[in-house]
């Protein structure tokens, strides 16, 4: 498999992804446009967030933080999380278990 051979879906506007699915994780792989916003959601899989490129104004519990390249930040289930591109960015999630949603 190779990420070029994936397609892409916008999942919020300005927001799009590929996702590799395994058996028990999500990989997914995110191309932000400048501005885009993810909002205000929990959701019962565990999530680690990558930063490999760009700034991402990013709040967690309601505790703000802009993350930038390189920045890792855990998101433990249900805790509700938003996103805003502050650049145009690349991310990288890992859900557990399967976003089945996302298939």
């Amino acid at each position: 498999m190779n990420l070029k051979t994936i397609e892409e879906k916008e999942f919020f506007p300005g927001l799009k992804g590929k996702l590799v699915h395994g058996d028990k994780i999500t990989w997914a792989f995110w191309d932000v446009e400048k501005g885009a916003e993810v909002p205000e959601h929990h959701h019962h899989h565990e999530q680690i967030m990558h930063v490999v490129k760009g700034e991402f104004e990013f709040i967690l519990n309601g505790n703000k933080m802009i993350c930038k390249n390189g920045d890792v930040v855990v998101i433990p289930s249900n805790i509700p999380h938003s996103g805003k591109a502050l650049t145009k960015c690349i991310l990288m999630d890992v859900f557990s278990p399967v976003r089945e949603e996302y298939k």
